[in-house]
């Protein structure tokens, strides 16, 4: 069981890794935006296309891979105010709903997905298939952490209680 919990631990540091190589890359496409619009008197849009897919891959790749579920969104002055028992109620009742909302519309997504083969970006010409194929990842993602959260509700694990004494921003 270490050597499960161990290689997990490492694929989420890969994660985070691959997640600030997408923000350093937007962010040095965006320096060279700069440069070459106001400097250069050259504007350029292959690192506008670049920023807005790497912010796309950036959000959903980090929701998926790299946000904690300690670190999601949540309402937290009705989470916090509650006992143990309802935060387990709150979090198969929402484990439910994630999962059969992302599950039905699964089929949808992968055909939708699938169709954007026919279309590519306009500088950078990267299949929309290709682009779109993180939201997919994404929503199996969901689908599995939802699933083991839900699962742990239901054998009794209560979700953390939120401490606003020790909110942060993830770091």
């Amino acid at each position: 069981m270490s050597a499960i919990v161990r290689s997990m631990g490492f694929l989420a540091r890969r994660a985070e890794n691959v997640a600030a190589v997408m923000l350093a890359t937007m962010f040095v496409a965006f320096i060279i935006q700069i440069f070459f619009r106001y400097v250069a008197n050259f504007p350029i849009g292959w690192t506008q296309e670049l920023s807005v897919v790497l912010w796309l891959w950036l959000v959903l790749f980090g929701a998926a891979f790299v946000v904690r579920e300690r670190e999601e969104i949540r309402f937290d002055v009705i989470y916090g105010a509650v006992g143990p028992g309802a935060r387990r109620v709150m979090c198969v009742i929402t484990a439910v709903a994630l999962v059969m909302l992302y599950g039905v519309s699964l089929p949808a997504v992968i055909d939708y997905v699938s169709f954007m083969k026919v279309e590519k970006t306009a500088y950078l010409k990267i299949r929309f298939d290709w682009l779109y194929s993180i939201y997919v990842v994404f929503v199996v993602a969901v689908i599995i952490r939802y699933l083991w959260l839900g699962w742990l509700a239901l054998r009794g694990v209560a979700p953390e209680e939120f401490d606003p004494t020790k909110a942060s921003s993830g770091v």
